[in-house]
């Protein structure tokens, strides 16, 4: 098989955020009719944007959770958007988000076969042989 360069891409960056007040989620809901917010099913609201591309839940605590982001500028500037637009349509929103990185999705092409068991059973042979030999 031919050597090739691994190919590593982000799929997905979390981020959480907060505002510190208090959010009237059905006020969001009258301003902006293209939310989605189902009280019934899920306590936030889902505010998607096109640019960057990403869907920010909001809940009425001020906590945000930002998803589908592929870096974390783009995380950043997705939940810096919302406050923003939620400000413009007439949103009382004192203080801009405080955001915090929660998680990063990424995903690999090694270009070829990879036994997952057989890596596994390896890696814990090593890290298990590791360990014990640490706590000699």
């Amino acid at each position: 098989m031919p050597q090739t360069k691994p190919m590593i891409s982000i799929v997905n960056v979390v981020a959480s955020a907060s505002v510190e007040q208090k959010m009237d989620l059905n006020d969001i809901t009258r301003k902006f009719p293209d939310v989605e917010y189902h009280p019934d099913v899920f306590p936030g609201l889902v505010f998607r944007l096109k640019t960057p591309k990403s869907a920010t839940l909001i809940f009425s605590s001020g906590k945000m959770v930002c998803t589908g982001s592929k870096s974390e500028e783009l995380a950043k500037k997705a939940v810096k958007t919302v406050v923003q637009q939620l400000r413009k349509g007439g949103i009382k929103v004192k203080k801009d988000a405080v955001v915090s990185i929660q998680n990063i999705v990424s995903s690999i092409n090694l270009g070829g076969k990879v036994n997952l068991e057989q890596a596994a059973r390896t890696f814990c042979q090593e890290v298990c042989t590791n360990q014990n030999n640490s706590q000699d």
